[in-house]
């Protein structure tokens, strides 16, 4: 089987329940297997490198520049980029179609968005507007970074156009619904911060749908009141765009997701408000 001229890049941080599944997803497609590790104190590291994984270690800060400071740190060996988290893994269809595609794109062609398809508690979230979700994430080397973002970072070319793969990629963590938690809290602090000092991210409503979303959410949801606007996202999501087609599972993650992290958001805003107006 020919594989192409890919090296996949995989960032984790004591990922033992994740990174075997995601490893054994790309055997057949990478070239190249590069992990960017967060100095795990688990069997993270262990796995990578009985898997043949090339491994370096660097503080985490957050994933823009853990997958940035690898771009330009170290040695990449092939033609084309693919970058995953150690939760996520590729479909078979997915890996066919990558070596596929990249043995006959032509030159005009930098970086290609993939759809990732969520699970959560074991289940497909297919509804609540959050499938398919197109995120750019395989590209030539020297044609894309990350954007440089606290959250919400996307994956931006730097020259050439974007294709769109037809099959998905896999987000399914499993490390369980305590980690989940925590993890969320961690995201609500930082996109606090980057809400707070970010006055660039305007996005495009007829840009692709990373860039749509941006735009909505700096045009439309931060004009409303806090703690109402976390309310309205989650009925939006749970009604209108049938989140409850998602089962018990579904209303786990979008009231948690949709609502509790939202509302966490504000939350800590009006904190940080109410301390500012203390010290006046």
């Amino acid at each position: 089987m020919v594989k192409p001229s890919l090296s996949v890049v995989i960032l984790t941080t004591n990922e033992e329940k994740n990174i075997l599944k995601c490893l054994e997803s790309i055997k057949n497609v990478a070239s190249e297997i590069i992990v960017i590790d967060g100095y795990s104190t688990d069997k993270t590291l262990d796995i990578a490198k009985r898997f043949g994984a090339k491994v370096k270690q660097h503080t985490y800060v957050n994933q823009d520049q853990q997958f940035n400071w690898a771009l330009d740190n170290v040695p990449i060996h092939n033609e084309w980029i693919l970058r995953l988290d150690a939760d996520e893994e590729i479909l078979p269809e997915l890996a066919d179609e990558i070596r596929d595609t990249l043995l006959e794109t032509p030159l005009a062609i930098s970086g290609f968005y993939m759809k990732r398809r969520v699970y959560f508690m074991g289940r497909w979230i297919k509804h609540g507007g959050y499938y398919p979700t197109w995120i750019l994430r395989l590209f030539r080397k020297g044609k894309a970074r990350s954007e440089g973002r606290e959250m919400d970072e996307h994956i931006i070319l730097l020259a050439g156009k974007a294709g769109h793969l037809k099959n998905d990629f896999v987000d399914d963590n499993r490390n369980g619904l305590k980690a989940w938690i925590e993890k969320q809290n961690g995201y609500s602090t930082r996109e606090v911060s980057a809400r707070l000092k970010d006055s660039g991210a305007q996005g495009n409503f007829a840009g692709e749908q990373a860039e749509r979303k941006r735009w909505i959410k700096k045009n439309f949801y931060s004009q409303l009141p806090k703690f109402f606007r976390a309310f309205l996202y989650f009925l939006y999501r749970y009604f209108i765009r049938l989140g409850f087609l998602d089962g018990k599972e579904g209303l786990i993650f979008h009231f948690l997701q949709g609502f509790w992290h939202q509302f966490v958001i504000d939350a800590k805003i009006y904190e940080l408000e109410k301390k500012g107006e203390n010290r006046n």
